[in-house]
């Protein structure tokens, strides 16, 4: 009888020991996901204000610009450095860490996850929720129906990735296409100072052409030839997340080939203005 006592307490110790354990694991995912939230809220309120301090410093028109051109401005101070981070981030993640390799553990590739990739899905949510707050206080000054519809399905897929810790690889692929972030919006501060004759102008319309082709359409492809190859691993991701998975991507797919024809014609337009006053 006194065995059988001891090896119920011992159950029931290991038992709430289990549950201890689940708790505090949970208990420090939520932590690591609030501060990295706010990290990233905070991350660009630093940078756009940085951004006017040293514009001011150095570009002798910014003081010229009207209330509504600083805010942009700044605005696009902060995402090209958000672009950078994840970027970098995703890049490394997908491609050079072990995280995803697919004989590099026995969890599904579309359950893996890790304490960086979280911190970078986190920032992430802070920048979307910080620049979509942004462009409807000051609709449509910074930006008009679609990026509300683009920064919504980013913070809804993200979001969902983040809570349930699947599907992080295919979040990770789309968050390396803000590599061509960078690129717009420099196009952005070119046509702003009166540069759209320059050369600078030109040579960063060919390199936005190029790099929307490779990170927004071809890596787009990429990602539905990745999920076809490993459908059976896919399937295993919760209903909600599965569904999200075969809608988002196609949607934000349309319109990344929407704006790439625009971009196509605009550099179209740029090489042949360049070449007629070449052959004057």
């Amino acid at each position: 009888l006194e065995t059988k006592i001891d090896i119920s307490n011992l159950a029931s110790e290991r038992k709430m020991d289990v549950i201890s354990l689940r708790d505090s694991v949970t208990s420090r995912w939520d932590y690591l996901l609030a501060v990295s939230m706010l990290a990233g809220i905070i991350m660009c309120k630093i940078v756009y204000e940085v951004t006017g301090l040293v514009s001011l410093l150095l570009f002798k028109g910014y003081s010229g610009l009207s209330k509504a051109h600083k805010i942009e401005w700044k605005n696009r101070g902060f995402s090209t450095f958000h672009a950078f981070v994840v970027t970098i981030a995703a890049f490394y993640l997908v491609l050079f860490s072990d995280l995803f390799v697919d004989d590099s553990s026995d969890v599904s590739i579309v359950k893996r996850n890790s304490t960086l990739s979280n911190t970078i899905l986190g920032i992430s949510i802070g920048y979307f929720v910080t620049d979509l707050s942004m462009i409807l206080w000051l609709f449509p000054a910074l930006g008009g129906l679609e990026y509300v519809l683009h920064h919504g399905l980013s913070m809804f897929s993200i979001l969902l990735s983040l809570i349930s810790g699947e599907g992080q690889i295919y979040i990770l692929m789309v968050l390396f296409s803000e590599c061509t972030t960078p690129l717009v919006n420099l196009r952005w501060y070119l046509d702003l100072a009166g540069q759209k004759g320059s050369k600078l102008y030109m040579f960063n319309g060919i390199a936005m052409f190029l790099s929307w082709l490779v990170g927004r359409i071809l890596l787009f492809i990429y990602l539905f030839v990745h999920m076809y190859l490993h459908f059976a691993e896919v399937k295993e991701i919760f209903p909600l997340g599965f569904y999200s998975l075969f809608a988002v991507p196609p949607v934000l797919s349309v319109m990344n080939a929407y704006w790439f024809w625009k971009i196509l014609k605009g550099l179209i337009k740029t090489l042949s203005k360049a070449r007629h006053s070449h052959s004057q």
